[in-house]
């Protein structure tokens, strides 16, 4: 098997994938209604994994502490941090360094989904 997409339930889908292209860079690979009032977007990076984005007009997703966080990868985890920072993007965790080739931090999309920034080298 292999892995192709995680699924994000948000509460405003345009916001989201603007957070999405302009904070992680992803593009939007197809936006498509998913009934009278459902919409949905998948995302996708330079390696092909992918996001999909699910709105459900007038429903508000719900979050629960043992929700995972999504990863993506940064060539430069403190340039990612000083962009995240040029942004207003908060940092809520981190920097965290378990070992000498391996630095992360976390962030929170709009919905408050964590996104965890890493740098493997």
């Amino acid at each position: 098997m292999n892995f192709i997409f995680a699924t994000v339930h948000v509460k405003d889908l345009d916001v989201s994938v603007k957070f999405y292209e302009e904070i992680a860079g992803m593009k939007v690979i197809r936006r498509f209604s998913a009934g009278p009032s459902g919409e949905i977007a998948f995302l996708s990076g330079e390696e092909g994994a992918q996001i999909e984005l699910i709105c459900n007009k007038g429903e508000t997703p719900e979050k629960s502490a043992g929700n995972p966080s999504l990863g993506l990868a940064s060539e430069d985890l403190d340039a990612s941090m000083e962009f995240m920072k040029e942004k207003g993007v908060e940092i809520t965790a981190g920097p965290f360094q378990p070992n000498p080739k391996t630095r992360f931090f976390f962030i929170k999309d709009p919905d408050g989904t964590a996104l965890e920034i890493i740098e493997q080298k």
